[in-house]
């Protein structure tokens, strides 16, 4: 009787708990949030690009809300999440075809956070850079 109470107590608490995951859990996350806002901007962007079709004073209305200073951090977030989840892509990809690879899934994790981090820096002032000649 005793064993049952346990196993019953033991039970009850795991089911409440939040799982705690480390690097995984995030880099996972990442890879969905990013993919979700590759595809918002593409759905935008053949929206945009459908306007041609209504003629040209429609889409250069559209355009030229892309020419303001907020719209640039936004293609900058745009860059980092497809280069961030190209990135992931390709480690989930060894994982995938190397199956041993999993033993050093948080050593790849921090490589590719490492190699998104070295590439992002000198897009990121090469594009606040235009960003603020162009606007300020």
């Amino acid at each position: 009787m005793a064993q049952r109470t346990q196993r019953r107590a033991r039970r009850t608490q795991d089911f409440g708990s939040l799982y705690k995951g480390r690097e995984g859990q995030w880099s996972w996350i990442a890879h969905r949030v990013t993919g979700v806002a590759i595809i918002l901007f593409l759905f935008a962007h053949v929206v945009d690009t459908a306007l041609v079709g209504w003629g040209p004073d429609a889409y250069n209305k559209v355009v030229r809300v892309y020419q303001n200073p907020i719209v640039g951090l936004l293609e900058l977030g745009l860059v980092a999440a497809v280069i961030y989840h190209a990135l992931n892509g390709l480690r989930i990809m060894v994982i995938d075809f190397w199956p041993k690879a999993s033993d050093w899934n948080r050593q790849l994790i921090y490589g590719t956070t490492g190699v998104f981090l070295a590439g992002m820096l000198p897009i990121t002032i090469i594009m606040l850079k235009h960003i603020l000649k162009e606007h300020f």
